[in-house]
């Protein structure tokens, strides 16, 4: 049986050479070589055979303040420029507002499509790896930093230029839109306001002019029966006086027969009559009493009694009578109420609408105003083609592909070197235990060479 001793534990083989290492890759420089290439080639090949990825950039600014003139001096609807920047840049960052966008254009997203996938599932692939929108740091209050970054990364075979700049006016265009809405409600809303206002003013007025027309009526009503009720004590009255007048002319009549006056005299001509003698005597008779109706005598106090008798009205005795026939011929017919009444255009009569009806008025023209020609941004750069793609990067691929080649290479010779080191170092601590006569059956001196044992 051949004896194997053991390796001495305290042997030098764990201690590294490094200038036999640096020779032992010298000596096998050509593996390192070998997997440099063989790396490099693979590098290389990775480089050109994966799909070459391209970036283009659209930077959107705040429009100027005359753009937006006009819309800010309706009055119904104020826009900043950084406001307007800001919508756009919400209808950039829209999940909707790109869906539409994708929906609208599918054959410019044709490269994004997989079998399997609904539209939705291809859409949400590109919006995740593809779109990417970039702000200045809102802490920062410089305007000059005001600005809207839209960043598409699209692989080769897209149009990724026409993308992004048709993407970018579909947003601002829809954000245009969406203002345009917004204007004609505030504007319908308001011009529904004011109206409703000159509603109720025309309401208003409708119903003060009835109750002008109502209390018109009224007072000419009131008056008329006042006036009636006045007349018709007034005939009452004259009609009493007439009768009270006939008894007076009866009695007086009476008087007269009994004294004997036919023909009207006077107290002192009455006096005179019973005396004799010269009669051309002539006398002023001075008294302030009121003579007694029987002096009239019997003739004219008859002949009067005669016509009280026979008077059908006692209107034109009293000139109060013709006054009232007169008010109340007035009162048959109110022109302030006939007036009124035949009012045509009554709108003009309307008080307190004047500001209104030139609000409504200017509203109107508003619809007139051109949206679509509103500028909410100003487009500080379009996407343009690029130039050269950002991925893959092959210069960087082809230094990486290289230097793990190397070492990859590296690696191989040192684990060949330490493995026929291990091999050596074996040999060695095997050959001198064993028996000269090993190997060599008949007897001969050994030879020196060193035979190798099978190990049982």
């Amino acid at each position: 049986m051949t004896s194997i001793s053991r390796i001495p534990r305290g042997s030098s083989v764990d201690e590294v050479d490094l200038f036999a290492l640096f020779q032992a890759i010298w000596k096998q420089k050509a593996i390192v070589i070998a997997a440099t290439v063989v790396s490099g080639l693979i590098a290389l090949g990775y480089a050109y055979a994966v799909t070459p990825e391209y970036q283009v950039t659209s930077v959107l600014r705040p429009a100027a303040i005359n753009e937006l003139d006009a819309l800010n001096r309706s009055g119904v609807y104020t826009l900043p420029p950084n406001e307007a920047l800001l919508k756009v840049g919400a209808s950039l960052e829209s999940y909707d507002s790109r869906l539409g966008f994708f929906r609208d254009n599918q054959e410019l997203f044709s490269e994004f499509k997989r079998p399997g996938r609904t539209l939705e599932q291809s859409f949400e692939e590109f919006n995740r790896d593809s779109l990417r929108l970039m702000q200045p740091d809102p802490k920062k209050s410089d305007s000059l930093t005001s600005f809207i970054s839209l960043e598409l990364n699209y692989p080769k075979g897209v149009d990724g230029v026409t993308i992004l700049n048709g993407f970018v006016d579909y947003a601002i265009k829809a954000e245009r839109e969406q203002i345009a809405a917004d204007l004609s409600v505030i504007i319908n809303n308001r011009l529904t306001e004011l109206k409703g206002k000159i509603n109720a003013a025309r309401s208003s007025y409708e119903n003060d002019k009835e109750a002008r027309i109502a209390t018109l009526e009224e007072a000419d009503t009131l008056k008329r029966v006042r006036l009636e009720d006045e007349l018709k004590a007034l005939r009452q009255q004259l009609k009493m006086r007439r009768t009270d007048r006939m008894a007076q002319l009866t009695e007086a009549i009476g008087i007269a027969k009994s004294l004997g006056i036919q023909k009207p005299t006077t107290p002192s001509a009455l006096g005179d009559s019973a005396r004799t003698g010269d009669s051309s005597v002539m006398r002023t008779e001075i008294n302030n009493q009121q003579i007694p109706l029987y002096f009239m005598g019997v003739e004219a106090l008859e002949a009067e009694r005669s016509a009280l008798q026979q008077r059908k009205t006692d209107d034109f005795t009293e000139s109060r009578v013709a006054q009232i026939a007169k008010e109340l011929q007035l009162l048959k017919s109110n022109r302030e109420v006939e007036v009124l009444k035949q009012r045509q255009n009554e709108d003009v009569f309307l008080k307190g609408v004047e500001p209104l009806r030139a609000e409504v008025v200017r509203l109107g023209n508003l619809s007139n105003l051109d949206i679509s020609a509103l500028k909410l941004v100003s487009v500080d750069r379009k996407a343009l083609a690029p130039t050269s793609p950002i991925k893959p990067r092959k210069v960087l691929i082809l230094l990486l592909g290289l230097v793990l080649g190397a070492l990859l290479g590296v690696l191989i010779v040192l684990v060949r070197h330490f493995m026929l080191a291990r091999d050596n170092t074996l040999h060695t601590s095997v050959s001198p235990i064993l028996p000269p006569t090993l190997g060599n059956t008949s007897g001969a001196p050994s030879s020196g060479k060193v035979l190798q044992n099978d190990r049982p």
